[in-house]
């Protein structure tokens, strides 16, 4: 089942923020790294009582290059006990502007996107179950949007290896 709630959806913001602000020493205390595939890690964390897993890869290209901003992370989440099993977000590293959407392109087709605060989420779980099976087939990514002080940013993602981190993840987090 994915998330279909938008309410749900912000509430797990709190917790992927404060990991994705972690330094990379710091994941071994908060989520483990489980695996490499390609472009993606697999991590997985107990730390909140209740696990979670996620995929993420950061952007193999960002434009403007020189854009004042945080990481930006393409995110595939699981969250066993809600039955959550393949949640997309994505962190931009800026606050995003609004009202706007962020769109993720894979190939031709292409997904609309609703922001809170710096992340993106899928609204509608038809579209997240598409958006999932176009990333499997593509080979990249776009992610454009536009941060509140009006900078747009195309950040473009590898999808090598999304696939078999996908299915670590189900495995992982079933």
């Amino acid at each position: 089942m994915l998330i279909h709630d938008r309410t749900l959806i912000i509430r797990r913001t709190a917790v992927f923020a404060a990991l994705a602000l972690l330094p990379t020493a710091a994941w071994s205390q908060g989520a483990n790294v489980t695996g490499t595939f390609g472009a993606w890690s697999l991590y997985t964390s107990d730390a909140s009582g209740s696990k979670i897993c996620f995929v993420a890869s950061e952007p193999k290209d960002k434009k403007p290059a020189n854009a004042n901003r945080a990481t930006a992370l393409l995110y595939i989440s699981a969250w066993p006990k809600d039955g959550i099993r393949s949640e997309v977000s994505v962190k931009l590293g800026y606050p995003i502007k609004t009202p706007s959407t962020v769109t993720v392109s894979v190939g031709d087709e292409s997904f609309k996107l609703f922001p809170k605060d710096e992340r993106a989420y899928v609204a509608d779980t038809t579209e997240e179950m598409k958006l999932v099976e176009a990333l499997k087939k593509g080979s990249t990514a776009s992610v454009v949007a536009t941060s509140t002080r009006g900078t747009d940013t195309t950040d473009t993602y590898s999808l090598s290896g999304v696939t078999q981190a996908l299915q670590a993840l189900a495995t992982n987090c079933p």
